[in-house]
């Protein structure tokens, strides 16, 4: 009596073989997530870090109009973050509102405004190209308020990489693992000039290159740590990604139009800074479209 062969002994694989390719296929995906994520958030931070290394290799402090060109590289960068990595992504989570899409994009931009416009108002610092501080009057040294205007520079830009990465780890199909390293890589790149920025002043007014150096870094420093802190706090509350997405665009905007745009526009001579921001604009939203 014949009945239906068997198949091949290599073809049989028992169920407990399968459950654990299974699972073994989800912790290798797990772990390639974890570590994009953590190179995402290490990115601007290295970059910053980089930037500051330069105190070893040039010796006058940078040129106004080399500050001022780089000061507007930094804004259209964040400039071009904030609409294509933050903004658009926020509102198209939200297209099941229907007509009223637009609001959790809104409320989360003047969310984030305030936010900076509370901490503008709170902590002591001082701008570059100014002799007066702002925030609460303070005895603070003229280095320390300039690097604290560098951390609150910063906050926005580490929450605008955590929420980014917390989207994409999330599963948003409108944030890629390409689209959040685009974000990632943008920020890396305006912070290598920022790094510069404040590191050469510092040494210029007699601090010592390795100190200064230190304090480079330590102003980057508040980047992977509000990252982090998006991070967990997104991982909570899913829902309310397009909200932070739009704060830390909103934050961003705040820091550009507040900060940047003033530092890159005075003076004489400060066409620099309009064509570099222009540049910085062009080169985040080529890579949010190429990579996104």
């Amino acid at each position: 009596m014949s009945g239906a062969k068997s198949p091949p002994h290599d073809l049989c694989f028992p169920t407990h073989t399968l459950s654990f390719i299974h699972t073994s296929n989800e912790k290798r995906k797990v772990y390639r997530v974890f570590q994009e994520i953590a190179w995402g958030i290490l990115l601007p931070f290295i970059g910053t870090s980089l930037g500051a290394a330069c105190v070893f290799f040039m010796r006058k402090q940078l040129n106004t109009s080399i500050q001022r060109g780089l000061i507007g590289f930094a804004g259209g960068v964040m400039v071009a973050a904030s609409i294509w990595s933050l903004i658009m992504p926020a509102i198209e989570q939200s297209s099941d509102w229907g007509v009223w899409s637009f609001v959790p994009a809104v409320v989360g931009l003047w969310a984030g405004v305030l936010f900076l416009l509370l901490l503008d108002h709170t902590i002591p610092h001082l701008h570059q190209f100014s002799d007066e501080p702002e925030g609460r009057s303070s005895s603070l040294r003229r280095t320390t308020m300039l690097l604290l205007a560098v951390t609150i520079h910063n906050i926005p830009e580490g929450m605008a990489v955590g929420v980014i990465y917390a989207a994409y780890a999330a599963g948003m199909p409108e944030i890629s693992a390409a689209a959040a390293l685009a974000l990632s890589l943008g920020i890396a790149i305006q912070n290598f000039p920022e790094g510069a920025i404040i590191s050469m002043p510092l040494a210029a007014e007699g601090m010592s290159r390795k100190k200064s150096f230190v304090l480079g870094v330590l102003s980057g420093v508040v980047e992977p740590i509000a990252a982090v802190a998006t991070i967990l706090l997104s991982s909570l509350v899913v829902p309310i990604l397009p909200y932070l997405l739009s704060f830390a665009a909103g934050a961003m905007i705040y820091v550009v139009v507040e900060e940047l745009i003033p530092e890159m526009s005075t003076g004489k001579h400060s066409n620099i800074g309009t064509l570099l921001f222009t540049v910085g604009f062009s080169i985040m939203m080529i890579l949010d479209v190429a990579l996104g």
